[in-house]
């Protein structure tokens, strides 16, 4: 039996990684948006915010092109860092990815990531929010890891997968999350539309209630 298929609007290579992996035939769909936050807002409005918008323009780019709704779900996602309620996004160079690092360097910081499905005129979100501890770091420890390049595409300037776990001292909450989609809930989310691979017989024409 086929696996089923969703419409991604995101270009995370880690998002679609992680939903391959669970057996999801993963169609991409681009999703191009202003990520400025808007003043005083704060992570997790930012971060649900930016999961919505990037669904919007997704459906907006198929519809235009398609002339039709699309006939899988159409899931999206955002990730942010927030320390004390200061948003971390992705760096804009590496002094910035330095900056973060050295911020979270020996802290505790939150992890948001917001998930968004569109099926048959109907959105779904949910928003799930992990801890992680930071280790103390060195300066040559930071300047090393922004050397390798993977903080530089990542929020807050890690990437928890990666070299960036060496930094981590603990989390609470969703490792997945962290990454950038947590499984539980996205997996609970687009089963409400029949879209498992745990039970792919069922149909996804049904829309939760």
């Amino acid at each position: 039996m086929n696996p089923p298929t969703i419409y991604l609007a995101s270009g995370s290579p880690r998002r679609r990684e992680i939903l391959t992996n669970l057996g999801y035939h993963v169609l991409r769909l681009p999703a191009e948006i202003d990520e400025t936050p808007y003043p005083s807002e704060n992570a997790t409005d930012y971060v649900q915010r930016m999961a919505r918008m990037k669904n919007s323009a997704a459906l907006t780019t198929w519809q235009q092109n398609q002339q039709q709704p699309p006939e899988f779900p159409l899931i999206s996602a955002d990730t942010t860092v927030s320390l004390n309620n200061l948003i971390l996004g992705k760096p804009a160079n590496p002094d910035d990815a330095f900056r973060m690092l050295k911020l979270l360097s020996g802290r505790q910081h939150q992890v948001h990531t917001a998930v968004c499905i569109y099926w048959h005129n109907h959105t779904s979100d949910i928003l799930q929010t992990s801890t992680v501890h930071f280790a103390p770091l060195q300066d040559e420890q930071i300047t090393a890891y922004i050397a390798t390049g993977e903080p530089l595409d990542k929020a807050g300037a890690y990437g928890i997968q990666g070299l960036g776990g060496m930094l981590v001292e603990y989390i609470s909450g969703s490792f997945t999350g962290i990454m950038g989609l947590p499984v539980y809930e996205t997996t609970q989310l687009l089963s409400q539309y029949g879209c498992t691979p745990l039970n792919q017989s069922q149909s996804i024409s049904s829309v939760p209630v």
